[in-house]
């Protein structure tokens, strides 16, 4: 490693190319992760139900959480999202318009004992989901 008085530049070159051993700065340089990501780094992304689908839950849950497969408008990839809430899968029917969003899992992951999904639904036809399963709000007849 240089020490002399007109080092700088070596200096500062071997720290740029040293960055790039580094896994997180060449993700973040490269953009990986948001051209690993079905929404392209959004926060939200509308989709058209494709069809409903029941994943078992993972050891030691037993149960078949509600979810649907849907394709998304801006790219055309297909994703699973998970339909919170008591019934909320009776809502949602096939080829409607649905909203979903990052379902809050680790490192972008998925969530809890639902293996795979790392997507929420949360309007259906521009409704709030939650306040369909509430009854607080019916779903639009296209």
């Amino acid at each position: 490693m240089g020490k002399g008085l007109y080092a700088a530049r070596k200096l500062k070159s071997d720290s740029k190319n040293f960055r790039w051993a580094d896994g997180d700065y060449a993700r973040r340089a490269l953009n990986l992760d948001v051209k690993a990501d079905p929404l392209g780094g959004a926060p939200q992304a509308r989709g058209i139900a494709l069809e409903k689908v029941g994943i078992e839950a993972k050891q030691p849950n037993s149960a078949i959480r509600k979810c649907i497969r849907l394709q998304l408008i801006k790219n055309g990839k297909q994703i699973s999202a998970f339909c919170p809430g008591d019934g909320a899968v009776n809502f949602i029917d096939e080829h409607d318009e649905v909203i979903v969003e990052r379902i809050g899992g680790r490192m972008g992951g998925a969530m809890g004992d639902i293996p795979g999904v790392r997507w929420k639904v949360i309007a259906v036809n521009n409704v709030n989901l939650r306040q369909m399963v509430l009854g607080k709000k019916e779903k639009p007849v296209r």
